[in-house]
């Protein structure tokens, strides 16, 4: 059964308040965002497999670890996910990037595929989807669905915030994804925005609105 982690450290939780303020600006939105996504990048990375390696340091050989095959890439959910990549990357230089773009239908509120590029080697890896706000879940179940169908069984799910339903909907669909949250909020709104939330991540990263 795939977890909800909340990765609620103090200074993901500062960084996150200001994100949240109507009056922080795309720059700085942007910044603080991928530096949540290093700081989650550590906890989400915490059981990678390590193996031995002989090294020479100045001094003298010795046995040292290092991080063993698992590979990994970064999908992100289009295009609000697509601020995260840079934090994650930054811990792990390596780490190839596909992409799902997906939008959600206003009326309906279901999301609409219309872009998907990935690694070809995708189903290797230790897939880690990004997307900041966990809403109804519509888009995150169809990314891990796609996934799912081009041979992917390792895959993690990495928002910034999440709502109940959105979480509850995730783990319905596929128990077997673990999914790591900077904050759980209280609901969804009418318009199935999260509450309290930040708004909408897109417009904010890119400054469309």
């Amino acid at each position: 059964m795939g977890q909800l982690h909340v990765i609620d450290h103090p200074m993901i939780q500062h960084k996150l308040t200001i994100m949240r303020d109507k009056e922080t600006g795309s720059k700085d939105f942007r910044e603080l965002l991928q530096e949540i996504a290093l700081l989650m990048g550590y906890e989400i990375t915490r059981d990678l497999p390590l193996e031995d390696k002989e090294i020479e340091t100045p001094i003298c050989k010795m046995t040292a670890k290092v991080v063993a095959g698992r590979k990994l890439a970064v999908v992100p959910i289009l295009r609000a996910g697509l601020g995260m990549v840079d934090g994650i990357r930054t811990l792990v230089p390596v780490a190839k990037v596909g992409h799902i773009g997906l939008y959600r239908n206003e009326q309906t509120h279901k999301p609409v595929v219309y872009y998907c590029k990935l690694p070809e080697d995708i189903q290797k890896r230790l897939v880690i989807i990004t997307d900041p706000m966990l809403a109804t879940g519509g888009s995150a179940c169809d990314a891990i669905a796609m996934l799912k169908e081009r041979g992917c069984h390792n895959i993690r799910l990495m928002c910034l915030v999440g709502a109940p339903e959105g979480i509850a909907k995730v783990q319905a669909e596929h128990p077997d994804v673990d999914i790591y949250v900077a904050a759980v909020d209280k609901c969804l709104n009418s318009d199935a925005y999260i509450v309290p939330g930040l708004g909408d991540a897109g417009d904010r990263i890119f400054g469309t609105k």
